[in-house]
């Protein structure tokens, strides 16, 4: 389960992590008397869960409660990267002089727990995994000793911290990783984490995602679970088919049977895409390893009512789930789809009864269906075709 901003915050106020005063409004009124309450300058921030929000008018500072009214009054109900603003959080403003970054994680290749910190926060993540490789330290955890003050000394050091400032940061780095190991978390990640020009560390924006296997052992996580209101609508249709999906910022929606094979198409397809002017995977779609004819038709349906999708790559290795299904599943879908369904879709079957499911969608002859024999030849197709579209788009 992944936590709103907000809920994070709180989280963090109740393991003595330092954060700012801040209060969830659902009404432009709330939210300027929450500015009130708080007091002089205050950050008004769209609660969604998804980033890059503040390039989207989804952060405003503002210094009296008519003006976090205003901003309250512009957020909600705009739509961010697909996901609807329906709260926001008001938060007292910080005067910043430096920006980190520090996260812990579950580590599910090492069986492990890993810290990664930088003396470089503010911008994203990857960005920075990117483009500074050198400037993000990664620690491994023990999970049966975590991150005690010899492992957040470690971890400061690695980061690049100096002696005086890292005194300050470590017992932070504490309390955040017992808000990870009491709250059965599997991701804890605050950007940034900042010096203040008063000399205070604070976690200025956290991002929290719970172990939902761990749920007998909390009494909150009742009051904390994501409502159908707050999914995105393309989540809840998901939901309701009993689809494993996640939607991601991206162009080429992705569908697979089983979680490795999906996870090993989105790596071919962000790899693909940079040959394709930067083109990325719209989401994460499983249909399991023994989806019914039935379940690939939902999943498709889903995926092609994403208005950001350009194209579709469904890539299935035929087991459980053998080809002639996964093909009657895309001919139902398209049948059921009419004119409604027009975005380009890459097939790639391999595995049980493929030639069945290559011959089934030859039949069809539909016109936005190609089926490419290979993983890599299937992912460098469908990128292509998203990019065409989007300058088809510009040209109009």
């Amino acid at each position: 389960m992944d936590l709103f901003e907000y809920q994070a915050r709180d989280l963090f106020e109740a393991h003595d992590v330092p954060v700012l005063p801040g209060l969830v409004a659902n009404t432009p009124e709330e939210a300027r008397d929450a500015a009130a309450r708080i007091g002089g300058t205050t950050v008004i921030k769209a609660q969604v869960k998804i980033g890059g929000r503040g390039k989207l008018g989804g952060i405003k500072i503002v210094d009296t409660p008519a003006e976090a009214f205003a901003a309250a009054t512009g957020m909600l109900g705009m739509d961010i990267k697909g996901y609807p603003v329906d709260r926001v959080m008001v938060v007292q403003a910080a005067k910043v002089d430096r920006e980190y970054y520090f996260s812990v994680l579950l580590d599910r290749a090492n069986r492990s727990y890993l810290a990664m910190c930088s003396v470089e926060g503010g911008m994203e993540i990857e960005q920075l995994a990117e483009e500074k490789p050198e400037a993000l330290a990664k620690v491994a955890v023990d999970p049966l000793t975590g991150i005690d003050e010899a492992k957040a000394r470690e971890i400061v050091t690695a980061a690049g911290f100096d002696s005086e400032i890292g005194d300050k940061v470590v017992p932070v780095l504490q309390r955040l990783y017992g808000v990870y190991r009491d709250e059965d978390a599997t991701l804890v990640e605050v950007n940034p984490l900042v010096l203040t020009e008063s000399g205070e560390v604070l976690a200025l924006d956290g991002k929290i995602t719970l172990d939902d296997n761990a749920d007998f052992r909390h009494d909150n996580r009742e009051d904390l679970a994501v409502s159908a209101h707050d999914l995105d609508p393309l989540e809840l249709k998901a939901k309701k088919n009993g689809l494993n999906y996640v939607k991601l910022d991206g162009s080429v929606g992705i569908i697979g049977n089983g979680a490795g094979l999906v996870m090993s198409t989105i790596d071919v397809v962000a790899n693909a895409g940079r040959r394709h002017g930067g083109q990325k995977p719209a989401n994460f779609l499983d249909i399991g390893g023994g989806a019914s004819a039935e379940v690939m038709a939902a999943g498709l349906d889903v995926i092609l009512g994403d208005g950001q999708v350009k194209s579709v790559f469904v890539n299935v290795f035929g087991g459980i789930t053998a080809c002639d299904a996964v093909a009657r599943g895309i001919v139902g879908a398209l049948d059921s789809l009419g004119d409604a369904a027009t975005k380009p879709i890459v097939v790639r079957l391999d595995g049980n009864n493929v030639d069945a499911g290559r011959r089934i969608l030859a039949e069809h002859g539909h016109p936005l269906v190609t089926v490419v024999p290979s993983m890599d030849e299937a992912a460098d197709k469908a990128t292509e075709l998203a990019a065409r579209s989007e300058l088809a788009a510009l040209g109009n």
